[in-house]
């Protein structure tokens, strides 16, 4: 009987360290997560950009300041800027993109930005030499004020290079910023002639002649 009872003991004894055992590995395990750093990813704060609209009557471009989220790759902060500019402007402002453009593609190569757009920006655009220079540098002079390093804009349409943008401003090379068609300054008086038409005709002249 003794016997028993001491066998008894010896096996409940066994039982109480097992389970303390058991209790405390776990407990470690426990500490252990609990211990674990946790890693929060911090949201990127939003990035001002300047983007170009044409005025309500389509004779010069104006300056907007919009918000976008920022981007740890600057070709996700130029293809977010040129939806911006497609979606069209906040006011009384015309936009001049087609609303129906794509964006297919952007290349960052030092100072160039390399873009290749749907042909909805040629199928659905309305010519005009005026319109067709308000489009590009709307584009580049947003970009260059966005992105200061970014000099040089190239116009790729389904991935190939066109002479002109609809017949009349050429595009088969890089264009660079050009203010020369935004808003006049209110300290500057505007050119002889129909609210400053002849300095618009001129700029137009000069970039059309290659074409010609």
């Amino acid at each position: 009987m003794k016997k028993i009872f001491l066998g008894l003991a010896l096996v409940l004894g066994v039982g109480i360290l097992l389970g303390y055992g058991i209790g405390w590995f776990f407990q470690q395990g426990q500490d252990e997560v609990a211990q674990m750093p946790e890693f929060i990813e911090e949201a990127l704060p939003p990035r001002e950009v300047t983007l170009y609209f044409s005025e309500p009557e389509g004779r010069y471009l104006i300056r907007e300041t919009a918000v976008i989220s920022d981007c740890e790759d600057d070709r996700d902060c130029v293809r977010t800027l040129l939806e911006q500019l497609i979606a069209g402007p906040q006011g009384d402002n015309v936009r001049v993109l087609p609303e129906t453009t794509l964006i297919r593609g952007v290349e960052l190569e030092n100072d160039l930005v390399r873009i290749d757009f749907s042909r909805h920006l040629v199928d659905h655009h309305p010519g005009g030499s005026l319109t067709e220079m308000l489009t590009i540098h709307s584009m580049i002079n947003s970009l260059s004020e966005s992105f200061p390093y970014l000099r040089q804009m190239q116009i790729l349409v389904e991935g190939d290079m066109r002479q002109t943008l609809k017949g009349h401003v050429r595009i088969d090379y890089p264009v660079y910023a050009d203010y020369a068609l935004t808003q006049p300054s209110v300290d500057t008086a505007e050119p002889e002639g129909r609210d400053g038409y002849l300095e618009i005709e001129r700029i137009i002249e000069e970039a059309t002649r290659g074409s010609n």
